[in-house]
C-alpha cells in the first residue's frame, strides 16, 4: 500500500481531486434569476477547475433557452471551444455569464454550460439553497464539542480561552476552534459589516477585527466571525466565535500551533 508522507506544514488532510477532474453529480441542481428557473438538471457534472472545490456544468438540454442571449463570440478554454452567452430573465440582464461548450470539448464537458455562480440569484441542491460554490463530494465537515483547553491570542494578548470549545474539522482546511461568547474578550474585537458565506456552514452573522492597543492595525481586519444560524450539519457552532488560525496564535493544551498557510491568506 502506498503511503503518503505526513506533511510538515499541515496537520489536516489535503484535497484529493486535481484540476480538470470530472464526475457525475447525482443531485438535482437548479438555479433562479429574476424570479425564473434558469435550469433544472439531474445530470449535471462536477468539474474541478482548481483542487479546492468543483463547479457545476449543466447539460444544455436542461437549460431554459428562453433566458440565454447569444453574444456571437467563441473562445478556446482549457476544456475546449466555448460560446459566450448572457442571461435575460425577469427584466434583469447579466451579459457574459454563461459559456456553452460544443462537441469538440473534452469528454464530460461537451454539450454543457458553465454559469458564473454570482450571475444567478440562488442555487439549489435538491430543495436546499447552497452558497458560494457546489459542496465538494470529497469534503467532510464535522463540528465536535471538546474538552481540549484552547487559547486564541495575538502578541500575547488573550482574545478567547475555553476548556469546552467546538472544533470544526473540514477537509482541506486547518481545524477551526469556536468559542462560546462568554469565553471571548470583546474588548479587543471591533464589529465590522463584513458578511461571507460557506456552502457547508451557511452565511455569517458577524465579523470582527482585532484591536491591539488604540486602533485596528493593517492586517488585523476581519479575523473573527460567527454563524448565528448555521446549516444543520454544524449546529454546534451556532453563535460561537472563531478566529483565523492563519493570523492569530492558537494554543491547544498548552502547545502553540504553527500558523497554517491556506488560500484565504496567500
Amino acid at each position: 500500500m502506498a503511503v503518503t508522507p505526513v506533511a510538515a506544514d499541515r496537520d489536516y488532510p489535503r484535497m484529493i481531486a486535481e484540476a480538470e477532474h470530472i464526475e457525475p453529480a447525482p443531485r438535482r441542481v437548479r438555479a433562479t434569476m429574476g424570479g425564473e428557473w434558469i435550469f433544472d438538471s439531474t445530470r449535471a457534472r462536477y468539474v474541478w477547475e482548481w483542487p479546492y472545490y468543483p463547479q457545476y456544468y449543466v447539460p444544455v438540454e436542461d437549460i431554459d433557452e428562453r433566458f440565454l442571449v447569444d453574444e456571437h463570440h467563441e473562445q478556446r478554454l482549457r476544456e475546449g471551444m466555448a460560446r459566450s452567452y448572457g442571461l435575460h430573465a425577469g427584466g434583469v440582464d447579466r451579459p457574459g455569464t454563461v459559456r456553452v461548450f460544443g462537441t469538440e470539448a473534452i469528454d464530460g464537458v461537451a454539450g454543457t454550460a458553465r454559469f458564473d455562480w454570482d450571475a444567478l440569484d440562488a442555487w439549489y441542491e435538491e430543495d436546499e439553497q447552497v452558497f458560494v460554490h457546489p459542496r465538494n463530494p470529497y469534503v467532510r465537515v464535522d463540528a465536535l464539542r471538546s474538552h481540549r483547553h484552547v487559547r486564541a491570542s495575538l502578541e500575547g494578548i488573550t482574545l478567547a480561552e475555553s476548556a469546552t470549545p467546538v472544533l470544526v474539522f473540514e477537509t482541506g482546511l486547518p481545524t477551526r476552534y469556536y468559542f462560546d461568547r462568554t469565553d471571548v474578550d470583546f474588548g479587543h474585537l471591533v464589529p465590522t459589516g463584513t458578511q461571507t458565506a460557506c456552502p457547508y456552514k451557511g452565511v455569517t452573522g458577524s465579523y470582527w477585527s482585532v484591536r491591539i492597543g488604540a486602533e485596528v492595525r493593517d492586517g488585523d481586519q476581519d479575523l473573527a466571525w460567527a454563524y448565528d444560524f448555521p446549516t444543520r450539519h454544524v449546529l454546534p457552532i451556532a453563535g460561537l466565535v472563531a478566529f483565523y488560525n492563519e493570523k492569530v496564535d492558537i494554543d491547544v493544551d498548552g502547545l502553540r500551533l504553527p500558523r497554517p498557510r491556506t488560500h484565504f491568506f496567500s
